[in-house]
């Protein structure tokens, strides 16, 4: 599964500018006051101004497998990261082979950085934003995850990510380019005690050789 595009909301759209096109410099796609887009990586990611509310989203960058402590040590010159254990900032996602590390933007999301060890992306480039492959991992958020999986994969027929069994309250769909993580409303957004709610998004993402389309409505 691929992520095509993400829309978001945000209440401060100069803020967002500032932290995605000068702290993280991804190309700009196209702007204006009441919203803007970036290139991250293959995935368009747009943000649109709403003054209602102040959502916290997850989402998750692949980086190329070769340069997850370039990548630390770039973001890291930036911006804070956090810890995901004590004394500790890089994720070891074993089942997932895979590793990754987390910071957050100006709106307060949780963004990760995450290297893919199965994937062929390595890259030779000296790492920055244009590095970014693509966005792999948005968060949707549900009362019943179990429902939510049902009727996304009956919908849009998406599979249960293999290397991550289904729990009561975190359930992944997809494939290792392109994840939904499923958290119940009220978890704790790893690795923050930031609690996991539900707001607009829409994404768009190819599966199969489809393209479809996923809106969530707060």
């Amino acid at each position: 599964m691929e992520i095509l595009e993400i829309e978001l909301l945000t209440n401060d759209i100069e803020g967002t500018f500032g932290f995605y096109a000068e702290m993280l410099g991804l190309q700009i796609i196209s702007r204006n006051k009441d919203w803007v887009s970036f290139a991250a990586g293959a995935t368009k990611l747009t943000f649109r101004y709403s003054k209602t509310e102040k959502p916290i989203y997850h989402f998750a960058f692949d980086i190329p497998n070769n340069q997850l402590l370039e990548a630390f040590a770039w973001v890291e010159s930036r911006t804070e990261i956090l810890e995901v254990i004590p004394n500790d900032k890089i994720a070891d996602f074993r089942n997932w082979n895979a590793k990754s590390f987390y910071f957050y933007d100006n709106n307060g999301n949780i963004l990760e950085c995450i290297a893919r060890f199965n994937l062929e992306n390595k890259s030779e480039k000296p790492f920055d934003g244009a590095s970014i492959v693509s966005i792999s991992e948005i968060g949707f958020v549900a009362k019943d995850v179990s429902k939510l999986c049902d009727e996304l994969v009956d919908k849009y027929g998406l599979p249960v990510f293999s290397m991550q069994p289904k729990l009561d309250k975190f359930i992944v769909l997809g494939t290792e380019s392109g994840l939904f993580i499923l958290a119940a409303e009220g978890k704790d957004w790893y690795p923050t005690k930031i609690k996991a709610k539900s707001f607009w998004s829409k994404v768009v993402f190819s599966i199969n050789g489809k393209t479809q389309e996923i809106e969530v409505m707060a």
